[in-house]
């Protein structure tokens, strides 16, 4: 009996020595960091601002890369195999989470993986996409943040802008889920507006140049949706509008600061940091499946002065005192 005393005696102390080695009386031992996959479409200013927000987001709920959280960026470079490839790394790896920038991303990741919670960074219509059951129940293991675009009112800032506009032109890619579904509802308010608009579509980045000089003889305006390749080949696009005098207007900020006249945008960043919010959420326990997709249904005005000099463009004053008020002025 006194030998099983002495042995109880013994595994109480070295329980003691060991608690307190792992950080003392009161505090619990260090749990492991988790570990979070980010895939990201491609690099243009919009996705990098989105990737930017979203290690804000986790940072401010107590989620800094390097001390208590892991990041494992991947940028796919518009590479379908790259695509692929990075999600199967993140599942190896057995990620506690991933975030999927842009549509692709995330079908990519929802491809490799039904278990790993996946969260949207920025996806303009997840249900259209296939990525959820709906917007308010998503199931399964996916949830996100859209940055579906206020596509009435950045119509109604084209006609603001452009009253004596007859034909409006639309460039988007045909191959970008995003960017078909955008144009569908854009040419349906077009219609309710009654404003002739032309569609041009492109199949990559080679496409643009060629594409939009047919597209800004034929043309008062141009709208681009949300789109990736179009982001990416801006600048061509804007040279070539403005050797006709014809200006963009763009679904978001980023691209107003690339050359477009004006928009109504959703801040990108605000939505990375969104993204990064939800999925310290779930890195806390909350269920993608039972977790509503989230919108942010306004934009900002943004105004580019510059550009609109370059066209020989006016905004009205109400515009500009609106821009300057809550919003953005490019000079």
């Amino acid at each position: 009996m006194k030998r099983l005393y002495a042995l109880i005696a013994i595994i109480v102390v070295f329980l003691g020595f060991a608690y307190v080695g792992e950080g003392g009386i009161g505090k619990p031992a260090q749990v492991a960091k988790p570990t979070v996959g980010i895939l990201q479409l491609m690099s243009h200013p919009a996705l990098d601002a989105i990737h930017h927000g979203i290690i804000h987001g986790l940072e401010e709920e107590g989620y800094h890369p390097g001390k208590n959280i892991k990041i494992d960026f991947q940028n796919a470079q518009n590479d379908q195999s790259n695509l692929m490839t990075m999600s199967n790394r993140f599942v190896n790896e057995d990620a506690n989470a991933t975030i999927g920038i842009a549509t692709p991303s995330a079908q990519a990741l929802a491809n490799a993986t039904s278990k790993i919670p996946i969260v949207l960074g920025a996806v303009t219509d997840p249900q259209g996409a296939g990525l959820v059951k709906n917007n308010e129940r998503p199931g399964h293991n996916i949830t996100g943040v859209s940055d579906q675009a206020p596509l009435k009112e950045q119509l109604g800032l084209i006609k603001q802008v452009m009253p004596r506009m007859k034909t409006l032109g639309i460039f988007y890619t045909s191959s970008d889920d995003s960017a078909a579904a955008q144009y569908k509802q854009f040419k349906q308010l077009c219609k309710e507006e009654h404003i002739t608009l032309k569609a041009y579509s492109i199949s990559n980045t080679n496409d643009v140049d060629q594409v939009s000089q047919q597209m800004v003889q034929n043309v008062d305006a141009v709208y681009v949706p949300t789109d990736n390749t179009v982001a990416s080949a801006m600048q061509t696009l804007v040279k070539n509008a403005n050797s006709a005098k014809v200006p963009v207007f763009p679904a978001v900020d980023t691209m107003v600061k690339s050359g477009g006249l004006a928009t109504y945008s959703i801040n990108q960043y605000k939505l990375g940091v969104l993204t990064g919010k939800m999925t310290a959420d779930i890195l806390k326990g909350k269920k993608p499946a039972t977790t509503p997709v989230k919108f942010i249904r306004h934009g900002d005005l943004i105004l580019n002065m510059k550009e609109a000099k370059k066209l020989g463009i006016t905004f009205p004053s109400a515009l500009v005192k609106q821009a300057q008020k809550k919003g953005e002025i490019i000079k």
